[in-house]
C-alpha cells in the first residue's frame, strides 16, 4: 500500500489522484481525513501508524516555523522505521532554493530521510507556476511585482503530482536518487503580456512592507519567505532547467507559463475584469 501524507492539500490530494488514477493501490493520511483516507497526525507521535504501507509519500509538513516542520518529520520518519515502511518518497525543495527562506526545513529533512535507513528517494521540486502567477499583485490597469526582469523555472503543480506518483508506483527505479523537477522559465512580463495589460516592477522594501502592513493572515514566518522567492527570482537565481521533470513523466510539461496566467487572472478583482 501507497500512503501519501497531508492528502487534504493540493499537492497530497493530486498525488493520490495520480496514483488511483493509474491503477495503484493508494490511500492518503491527514490530520482532517477524507473518506478512505487514514488520520495522520503529525503533531501526535504516540498515534502515528504507518503499518502496512510499502512506500510513504512524504509531503513536506513545510507550513510552520523550521523547528516545528522538524520535529513532525522526525516523528513520521522514526514511524516509517518502527512500522517497517519499505521506502520513502520525500517532496523537497528545487536545489536552486537552497538560499531561500525555507530551505533549511527541506535540506535538514533530506539529511533525516537519508539516515533513516530506509530506502529513499528525494523529489527537489521546484515552485509552482500557480504560486508564480499568484504573487502578481493587480493594481491600476496592469499587475506589479517584485520580480523586476527575472525569470522562474515555474512548474504546474499536477506536473509534480503526476511525477511523484510515477516514482511512487515504481519506487525502487528511483532508489538513492534526488530528482531536481522544474520547469521551463517564466517572467512576470510575459505572464502580464498574456493577460494583456502592463506589468510594474516594485522595490524589495516596497514588497515586503506591503507583506508586513497590507496582506492580513500570513503568519510570522510568511513575509520572510516570500520575500527571499522575490529577490531570488529577480536576481536569476531561480531560473535554471533540468531534464528530470520529462523523463520522468515520459512526456512534455505542462506550459508553466498558461498556467501562471489562470493564477493570474484568477485572482483579478472584479474592477479590472474588461466588461462587454
Amino acid at each position: 500500500m501507497i500512503l501519501v501524507t497531508g492528502a487534504s492539500g493540493n499537492l497530497g490530494s493530486a498525488v493520490l489522484a495520480a496514483l488511483r488514477a493509474g491503477g495503484a493501490a493508494a490511500t492518503g493520511g491527514s490530520r482532517t481525513p477524507g473518506e478512505g483516507m487514514r488520520h495522520l497526525d503529525f503533531d501526535d507521535r504516540a498515534g502515528l501508524d504507518l503499518t502496512g504501507v510499502s512506500t510513504l509519500v512524504l509531503v513536506s509538513a513545510g507550513y510552520a516555523e523550521d523547528d516545528r516542520v522538524l520535529a513532525r518529520h522526525t516523528a513520521v520518519l522514526d514511524a516509517a522505521v518502527r512500522d517497517g515502511v519499505g521506502h520513502v518518497v520525500y517532496t523537497s525543495l528545487t536545489t536552486a532554493g537552497d538560499h531561500l527562506g525555507f530551505a533549511l526545513a527541506h535540506r535538514a529533512t533530506e539529511r533525516l530521510v537519508r539516515a533513516s535507513g530506509l530506502p529513499w528517494t528525494i523529489l527537489r521540486n521546484g515552485l509552482y507556476a500557480e504560486l508564480f502567477g499568484g504573487l502578481l499583485t493587480w493594481s491600476g490597469d496592469g499587475v506589479e511585482s517584485a520580480f523586476a526582469d527575472g525569470a522562474l523555472a515555474a512548474v504546474a503543480r499536477e506536473d509534480l503530482a503526476d511525477a511523484a506518483a510515477s516514482v511512487a508506483a515504481n519506487p525502487a527505479r528511483h532508489d538513492g536518487r534526488v530528482h531536481d523537477l522544474v520547469g521551463t522559465p517564466v517572467t512576470a512580463d510575459q505572464v502580464a503580456g498574456r493577460l494583456g495589460v502592463p506589468h510594474r516592477t516594485i522595490g524589495l522594501g516596497e514588497y515586503r512592507r506591503r507583506l508586513l502592513d497590507e496582506t492580513p493572515g500570513l503568519l510570522p514566518f510568511q513575509p520572510p519567505m516570500l520575500a527571499s522567492i522575490a529577490t531570488g527570482v529577480r536576481h536569476g537565481f531561480l531560473d535554471g532547467t533540468a531534464p528530470d521533470l520529462t523523463d520522468i513523466l515520459g512526456r512534455p510539461a505542462r506550459d508553466p507559463l498558461a498556467v501562471a496566467v489562470a493564477a493570474a487572472s484568477a485572482a483579478r478583482p472584479d474592477d479590472h475584469v474588461p466588461s462587454g
